[in-house]
């Protein structure tokens, strides 16, 4: 990657992902508080509904401008070492890496504008001074793993087709795509992969729990289960 290629994924990247984030800020808000232990409407209910925006603002820029320019500098190196038939494994790692990367700032931001989200009240320095005086540094990453382990799977699947459509795109017109073309094909893809998440992986979230508890409680008993899914009978339906 030289240097033009890095600025254009510095700079594109991290303002996309600041106009994202500023956008859809009101939407973020109301699923925070939707999902708070203390209910909507005493988490603030529609009031404030831009409490917490600084930290978003601040963080969205470096956080997508580092995805984006790991993502690229890692296919970039890899393009050379790989068959063109692996092209799909080197996106896969590419986002992989790009998402350990963007989450070392994304979740600081998230737990502070998440917190501000649940107490308007507070302004956001105040959630930020709270939480290093409470729980220190380490309280601002609090769930980076979990949020790694969230947003790698999703990115396994969006950029290796947000990849491949682009390329079939671009065979078929036998040129170069323009901004919007690309546009459309990572929507196509965030779509699909909107679809999994909303769907498939509660599915995936629901049999890990059901194994891992069975296992624990009675692992004659989720042998029982297995052979019973095997002949076509849910889990739930098995015999007590």
């Amino acid at each position: 990657m030289d240097r033009r290629e890095f600025t254009a994924s510095l700079v594109a990247g991290g303002c996309a992902g600041m106009c994202v984030d500023l956008t859809l800020f009101p939407l973020d808000t109301i699923k925070t508080r939707l999902q708070s232990q203390q209910g909507f409407y005493k988490a603030g209910g529609f009031r404030g509904i831009y409490a917490g925006v600084p930290s978003a603002a601040i963080g969205s820029f470096p956080n997508a401008a580092a995805f984006f320019v790991t993502y690229e500098s890692t296919k970039s190196l890899l393009a050379g070492y790989s068959a063109s038939s692996l092209a799909p494994v080197t996106h896969m790692l590419a986002a992989s890496l790009g998402e350990i990367v963007a989450c070392l700032i994304r979740v600081p931001t998230e737990v502070v504008k998440q917190r501000t989200q649940a107490s308007p009240s507070l302004t956001t320095y105040r959630v930020l001074l709270n939480t290093l005086q409470e729980e220190g540094f380490r309280g601002l990453y609090r769930g980076y793993g979990s949020t790694v382990l969230r947003e790698i799977p999703f990115s396994l699947v969006q950029f290796p087709l947000w990849e491949y459509l682009k390329a079939m795109w671009r065979r078929k017109q036998g040129g170069r795509l323009d901004s919007w073309q690309a546009a459309v094909c990572g929507a196509l893809a965030a779509h699909f992969h909107r679809l999994i998440r909303a769907d498939v992986m509660p599915h995936i979230y629901f049999y890990a729990w059901w194994w891992s508890s069975s296992v624990r409680h009675d692992p004659a008993r989720c042998c029982e289960d297995l052979d019973n899914v095997g002949q076509g009978c849910s889990p739930a339906a098995s015999p007590e």
